[in-house]
């Protein structure tokens, strides 16, 4: 399947938001990666780059667009996939680059940085709201979210992403991540499962 662009919602859980010390917005708080970063979590071993500090992960809910946006398209029309993904962070280089007021592209756009589950097919966003999703690293669990709590809801998000972007078939929107985000060490496993579900797992390399 091809991806097109990859905008993803910076801090959209308020517990998330807090638990680094950031300010709440008041309006979505957008930024993206290139394809290049997109990998498959299918029991394999997946490469993240060791020499610029911490890696952090950010459990997420994806969504896939089926079609062009269009004024008045209800989110069933828009939306025919769903996956889970991690948006690994370089942290502490992101931290600098907030520091500088720099955009944080070279924190989140690196090889790798954009985990994705295999696709489901999307049943309605009342059903998906059902039940938690989460990340297990070394059976431990770290993160649990649903989408229910988002600060931003996704037909919010849906409209102001084709208002200031332009949103069609192809794009994926990773929805922003709960809190419990923490560091990755080589050779954790990660697993994430959504209402118990395995969807992807696999293995962090560093090099």
């Amino acid at each position: 399947m091809t991806i097109k662009n990859i905008f993803c919602v910076g801090r959209n859980y308020p517990l998330h938001a807090k638990e680094l010390n950031n300010a709440i917005p008041s309006e979505p708080l957008l930024f993206s990666k290139p394809s290049h970063a997109v990998a498959e979590a299918n029991n394999n071993e997946i490469i993240l780059p060791q020499s610029y500090g911490e890696i952090h992960h950010e459990l997420e809910f994806v969504i896939h667009i089926s079609r062009s946006y269009e004024p008045g398209l209800k989110v069933d029309d828009l939306i025919d996939k769903i996956a889970l993904g991690i948006d690994f962070t370089l942290r502490d280089v992101q931290n600098e680059l907030k520091k500088k007021g720099y955009p944080w592209l070279l924190a989140k756009g690196f090889p790798n940085s954009a985990v994705l589950t295999t696709w489901t097919s999307f049943s309605g966003l009342e059903d998906f709201a059902k039940s938690d999703f989460t990340l297990e690293i070394n059976e431990k669990e770290v993160q649990r979210g649903n989408i229910k709590d988002l600060l931003f809801d996704i037909p919010t998000l849906l409209e102001y992403i084709a208002k200031h972007f332009g949103l069609g078939e192809g794009d994926i929107i990773f929805t922003g991540t709960p809190a419990g985000v923490g560091p990755v060490s080589d050779g954790d496993h990660l697993v994430m499962k959504w209402n118990q579900t395995k969807m992807g797992e696999f293995t962090v390399k560093l090099k």
